[in-house]
């Protein structure tokens, strides 16, 4: 005679899908190996994992059902099965573990409360006679990637998350689609922090991690950014670095600034611009400057001409 699934899980023929459920959360937690350290424990954790398996399977249930566990393993003739019956046999993955995780949503619903060794943890006023209070999980963070332009006008965007979320019932879990919304304000920095709490997954003994995302600006072709100043770098002949020239700059919101430059350009020179930067983030309506580096482009080779005409230019 095969083994009783009902009577592994000490619930009668007529229970319920959430009683089964609720029958298996509390033995598979009272027989775990982690916490029971009985002989037999072990392999009762794995029956209840079977049955487990089995009868909270609409399919596997109804032919248990009618077969019992010999229809059920040794698999029954297609003329019996009907739709959605079991026709070949049917076989435990053996992996007590597996179902154990899969409830839960975790590894270890002890881990709060057990060391690796299995013995208690000090959590103070009696070890788990503390057992209320919940440990979060550490903050998740992820790198927020963002253009000049997106930090210059604000914008929002919209990010794809899956994290594992508990069902109804509150004992078995999903894993669940979330999408978040960041609204991106202008004039904020590199290492700005946008945080969700409580946003990571969920589980029956823990506080969901918080997560968090860390604004990382991306390379710009015509720009780098030091705070709330913008740098262009223009690149001058040197005979316009001695006489002076007219530098052509489209901004990031596609203005296009004229910047007269009458002063000699050295290789340390640079040219500020008031007002043409990054705005600032506690008050958009104000900006940072632009500064402009140059870098100065030597002939290769002069003619003798040239060259006495420099030196009679300079040297004399």
């Amino acid at each position: 005679m095969g083994q009783d699934y009902y009577a592994v899980l000490e619930i009668p023929r007529s229970a319920t899908d959430c009683a089964i459920k609720k029958a298996y959360r509390k033995l598979a937690l009272k027989y775990h190996p982690f916490k029971n350290k009985e002989p037999g424990a072990p392999q009762r954790f794995t029956h209840i994992a079977e049955a487990y398996d089995v009868l909270s399977d609409p399919r596997k249930k109804a032919t248990y059902d009618k077969f019992g566990e010999e229809g059920l393993k040794g698999g029954i003739p297609p003329e019996f099965g009907g739709d959605g019956a079991w026709v070949s046999g049917y076989v435990f993955h053996g992996n007590a573990d597996k179902t154990f995780q899969e409830f839960f949503g975790g590894d270890n619903p002890f881990a709060d409360f057990y060391n690796h060794d299995g013995s208690e943890v000090n959590m103070g006023f009696g070890g788990l006679r503390g057992r209320g209070l919940k440990k979060q999980d550490p903050p998740i963070e992820r790198d927020l990637y963002l253009s000049l332009e997106d930090l210059f006008y604000g914008c929002t965007k919209k990010i794809k998350i899956s994290r594992r979320v508990m069902n109804e019932d509150r004992h078995t879990s999903g894993i669940r689609d979330k999408i978040l919304s960041i609204d991106v304000h202008p004039g904020w920095k590199q290492g700005t922090r946008i945080t969700f709490p409580k946003e990571g997954d969920q589980g029956p003994n823990i506080i969901p991690a918080d997560i968090i995302f860390i604004v990382k600006e991306k390379p710009h072709p015509r720009f780098t950014r030091h705070g709330n100043d913008l740098v262009y770098t223009a690149c001058i002949p040197l005979g316009k670095a001695l006489i002076g020239c007219t530098v052509d700059i489209e901004t990031l919101d596609e203005r296009l600034l004229n910047i007269p430059i009458n002063d000699i350009v050295h290789p340390t020179y640079s040219k500020v611009v008031p007002g043409e930067g990054m705005p600032l983030s506690k008050d958009p309506n104000q900006r940072g400057n632009l500064i402009i580096k140059f870098d100065i482009q030597f002939p290769e080779k002069l003619t003798p001409e040239k060259k006495q005409l420099i030196q009679h230019a300079l040297l004399m």
